[in-house]
């Protein structure tokens, strides 16, 4: 079990972690890094015209779905909710993390894309869940 609550902690993690994108980020330092997590100049929204309101709007709606999702993939993986939801919930939290890291890209976000890339792997090509692989309760 303490296997399960753990993986479940680290979906909570990798989800809460985007909640950078919508938070103020914090004061600049002299020579400090650029921070990564801004929805000020993406790459993709800009060159379709979005502009920067409606950027920070789909941030932030990007964020409550990749929060709720990895929740509910959370809950099911430490065992109380439908093994059934599984699937959908960590696949729609996976998807929804990589279109903010894609849209909002930073190099530094890089091991976000790969955590993504992985568990849809997982899920979606090997088929895993968490009750697998030694997971078990």
């Amino acid at each position: 079990m303490l296997v399960r609550v753990l993986f479940a902690g680290l979906l909570l993690a990798h989800a809460a972690i985007h909640v950078a994108f919508i938070a103020p980020p914090p004061p600049a330092t002299a020579g400090g890094p650029a921070w990564p997590f801004t929805t000020d100049d993406s790459w993709l929204l800009t060159r379709l015209g979005v502009d920067a309101d409606t950027a920070r709007l789909l941030a932030g709606a990007l964020f409550a779905l990749t929060m709720a999702a990895f929740a509910v993939a959370a809950v099911v993986a430490i065992g109380i909710g439908p093994a059934g939801l599984w699937l959908p919930a960590a696949t729609i939290g996976a998807l929804g993390s990589l279109a903010l890291l894609v849209a909002f890209f930073h190099p530094w976000l890089v091991v976000g894309l790969a955590i993504d890339a992985v568990l849809l792997w997982a899920t979606l090509v090997a088929a895993w869940s968490p009750t697998e692989l030694g997971l078990e309760a």
